[in-house]
């Protein structure tokens, strides 16, 4: 089987395709290797997922025409036969600095990619939706079956709108789609802008780190082999256009699913994981909430759980210890990025 995996130089993405190699699958990833953070680690990470079974090739998604000259030739005449898109512009903060990155990656670059499935005949595309479309929604867990209209970020709106877009694209062309929203991922490879990184890279380094809304939030930090296991098992698992209602409310070949640990940690308690994984105490910042942050997220995997058979296994006791001993690898024990 022949898979696309866009945002293949991003964390989700290198690691997806990592295990798809690693069961045997050719895989054509692509990435922009934008500088939205360290354009060195996301190239790191393309060679550590170096394999004969693997081809990379840098391009912006969002161009169409780059898009169409770049696979025509990765692919060599052959077809693509399902498609993990991953690539997208993240970040909730960044997103109040430069809103026209998330139109234009978010949903133009989205479209880009059912057109592809589309006219390619893909047999389905697995995508990245974000635990960031349930806002501030008081009713936990989160469900997918839960109305998402009120975000309080451009992010979450871009995400949204994927959703939106791929149940139109199912229900006119029958294309079997699947969003993933997921919840607060973490592990080696991660990103430099998400938590885990930052506070220990601080921690580490004799920084004080910034705890934001004095440290009144709860997170569903999902370790990201487990995040991983889900992304392959929904791309396994095509949904069928059988006219059953799917998770997320589709009758078209649509669903919805939550990847999450199933588990919401107090920020303060992560924290604590870090220090003693990094074996310092950290110096805390209390800041004010932050445009667009939520306070909790806790995801309901049910639906998963029953239909993928997505099961997480990895508490942040043993995912933070792993992150922390990969970072001080990778960075040098007490090195920054």
């Amino acid at each position: 089987m022949t898979v696309l995996v866009t945002g293949a130089a991003g964390f989700i993405g290198a690691a997806v395709a990592r295990s798809l190699t690693g069961r045997g699958d050719r895989v054509v990833g692509i990435d922009n290797l934008n500088d939205y953070y360290a354009p060195q680690l996301k190239r790191d990470r393309i060679a550590a997922t170096a394999s004969d079974l693997f081809t990379f090739r840098e391009v912006d998604f969002a161009d169409e025409e780059a898009l169409g000259t770049v696979l025509d030739g990765a692919l060599e005449g052959a077809g693509v036969d399902r498609i993990v898109h991953l690539a997208a512009q993240a970040g909730v903060r960044y997103s109040l600095e430069n809103p026209r990155a998330y139109i234009r990656a978010n949903v133009a670059g989205h479209l880009n990619l059912l057109e592809l499935a589309r006219h390619g005949g893909v047999g389905h595309m697995v995508y990245a939706s974000s635990s960031s479309v349930y806002g501030d929604s008081p009713a936990l867990p989160l469900r997918v079956e839960q109305r998402v209209d009120q975000p309080i970020s451009l992010y979450a709106a871009t995400k949204k709108a994927d959703e939106l877009i791929s149940e139109s694209y199912a229900h006119l062309f029958r294309i079997p789609l699947t969003g993933l929203r997921f919840f607060t991922v973490y592990g080696p490879w991660g990103r430099p802008d998400m938590a885990v990184w930052k506070f220990t890279d601080a921690i580490l380094n004799g920084r004080p780190i910034q705890v934001y809304n004095q440290g009144n939030m709860r997170r569903d930090f999902t370790y990201v082999d487990d995040i991983v296991a889900g992304v392959l098992a929904a791309l396994d698992r095509p949904p069928a256009d059988d006219g059953a209602v799917k998770p997320g409310g589709s009758v078209s070949p649509h669903a919805v699913y939550n990847l999450g640990n199933h588990r919401a940690e107090e920020l303060g308690r992560l924290i604590d994981v870090i220090e003693a994984a990094c074996g310092r105490p950290a110096v805390r910042d209390y800041q004010p909430l932050q445009p667009g942050d939520v306070l909790e997220t806790y995801a309901d995997i049910s639906d998963a759980a029953r239909d993928l058979g997505f099961a997480p296994a990895t508490p942040i006791d043993v995912g933070v210890p792993a992150f922390v001993d990969w970072y001080r690898g990778y960075t040098g024990a007490n090195g920054a990025a």
